[in-house]
């Protein structure tokens, strides 16, 4: 079991990441921590996100988006981000074996694991669209 060494300080953060279902990003877990009376420094905030990324107690999304977003599913799933809101959602579907098989062979990589992110438009996106 590795070892833990959560501080009040980061135990508030997980359970701001583990309430979100919108993979916040680092500003968002500061505003939210704000809101249920808690008063930390952004530095402090920024460092327990990496400590419980480290300690692979949350997992750092990297979308193609200036600032880092912040998931508590550690399972193994993919993520789709609107191109319109920006908004991200989880999608459980398992990357094709073939196609894994094909990377390998294509870069000579051993593949430990894949991450997809689709893009598209959202259907709150969308139908802002047709009304």
């Amino acid at each position: 079991m590795r070892h833990l060494n959560l501080t009040s300080q980061r135990q508030a953060v997980y359970d701001i990441v583990r309430e979100s279902h919108d993979h916040p990003t680092a500003a968002e877990v500061m505003n939210r921590l704000v809101e249920k009376g808690h008063n930390l420094a952004y530095g402090t905030v920024y460092n327990s996100l990496r400590y419980l990324a480290d300690k692979q107690l949350i997992r750092e999304l990297k979308l193609g988006e200036a600032a880092s977003r912040y998931d508590a599913r550690m399972d193994d799933h993919q993520h789709i981000i609107c191109e319109r809101c920006g908004a991200v959602d989880e999608v459980m579907s398992h990357v094709p074996e073939p196609w894994m098989e094909a990377v390998a062979k294509e870069t000579g990589y051993t593949i430990a694991h894949a991450h997809v992110v689709f893009g598209g438009i959202c259907s709150a996106c969308r139908n802002k669209a047709i009304n």
